[in-house]
């Protein structure tokens, strides 16, 4: 009976202590939780101090992937399922090394240098400063230092103390953001918060997601707005979508301010903007068939729940914005599924489900020709995503 007691006061005490600690870890997480706010004003680190002169430049966007998702890669919140039934998941939650988040931050810095051509503007998403995720690399820190010349203008996007999830790897305490680069002066650049889902738990592990509104001055008393962006994926029903695009469509409204100013916003829209680049080029140069224009890169997996089609009404009704289609979208997507490793068939292509989330929206006083964008092919060396490049004037 005494040993009955005493092994009863032991499951009771080991009950305590692990309600108290799940209950001491999310009164962590829910005190260290903050939004920051919005519309506030970001620092510029000085470097380039040339005024924007000419007529003729170029601008590039990528998603780092925080230096995690080489081709081996997997992330832990994606799930879907090959088209013969086969149920995938991801499995990874940081980088699989330091040395890998180093090698992933370094070979993207060079795509920029060599692929893109070092632009005058670069749009990046997903650059951490300090996270475990990525075993401390300075990301931001590494492509500052690669591009000295240039005027930065960075803000946080993701802060977060340490994540226990999943519990045999965490995530863990999370730096992360947006930055935005220019050869030419910067006048000002502003943080906008986006709304985000804040119901439990959710909130503390979505991002804090944001896009940043830098100034260039223009000769003539124009400016130049560059709007990076960094949308919600994770969004089951898509409704702080739709409340980030509406935010978004008006923020571009105020930036274009009836012509006195040029709009480039550009990023990771997390969302399918083919067949709103499909209408900028016209519907007739794709096949509509298999799925339609959604489903526009051959593949062995459904398209996944996350996967949502915008169109240019999404953030222009009145005609004064479009979408900068590539030349090559039709071949060359910028973001691939991460449920599975990156896998390539013998006829080049994927065994993932690929799609196009990344590129630029120009407003009308923006010229380009087809050929004057591209989505760069470094086959998903060093993120699931791929950098778009784009060449314009400024008429």
């Amino acid at each position: 009976m005494k040993a009955l007691k005493l092994i009863g006061r032991l499951l009771v005490t080991l009950l305590l202590l692990v309600i108290l600690t799940v209950g001491g870890y999310v009164l962590y997480l829910v005190f260290q939780y903050h939004r920051i706010a919005d519309d506030r004003p970001l620092a510029v680190r000085a470097g380039a101090d040339t005024a924007l002169t000419g007529k003729t430049f170029t601008v590039g966007t990528y998603n780092l992937g925080f230096g995690a998702y080489d081709q081996a890669f997997t992330f832990f919140m994606d799930k879907g399922e090959m088209k013969d039934g086969t149920k995938t998941a991801g499995v990874g939650s940081r980088a699989s090394s330091k040395e890998a988040a180093r090698q992933n931050t370094d070979g993207a810095i060079a795509s920029v240098k060599t692929d893109l051509g070092s632009p005058d503007f670069m749009f990046f998403q997903e650059v951490d400063e300090n996270a475990d995720r990525s075993h401390g690399v300075n990301q931001r820190g590494a492509i500052e230092t690669a591009f000295d010349a240039y005027a930065a203008a960075y803000a946080s996007n993701f802060h977060s103390g340490y994540l226990f999830y999943p519990v045999t790897n965490p995530h863990g305490s999370v730096n992360s953001g947006i930055l935005t680069l220019s050869k030419y002066k910067v006048r000002d650049a502003v943080r906008r918060s986006f709304p985000v889902d804040e119901s439990f738990p959710t909130k503390f592990f979505d991002l804090d997601r944001c896009f940043t509104v830098t100034t260039v001055s223009v000769e003539a008393g124009k400016n130049l707005i560059l709007i990076n962006v960094h949308l919600s994926a994770y969004d089951k029903g898509g409704a702080i979508r739709a409340k980030q695009l509406g935010m978004l469509k008006a923020a571009m409204a105020e930036a274009y301010d009836n012509g006195k100013n040029y709009v480039i916003v550009g990023g990771d829209f997390n969302h399918d903007i083919v067949k709103a680049a499909a209408g900028e080029r016209g519907k007739d140069s794709l096949s509509e068939g298999n799925g339609g224009l959604a489903d526009l890169f051959p593949s062995d997996q459904k398209k996944p729940d996350w996967v949502r089609q915008m169109t240019i009404d999404d953030l222009d009704d009145g005609g004064v914005y479009r979408f900068a289609a590539a030349e090559n979208f039709d071949k060359v997507p910028t973001c691939r599924a991460t449920d599975i490793a990156y896998q390539k068939k013998p006829d080049g292509s994927l065994v993932n489900y690929s799609v196009i989330i990344d590129g630029f929206i120009v407003s009308k006083n923006i010229e380009f020709d087809k050929d004057d964008v591209k989505n760069i092919d470094n086959d998903f060396r060093y993120s699931d995503h791929q950098p778009v490049w784009m060449r314009f004037s400024l008429v």
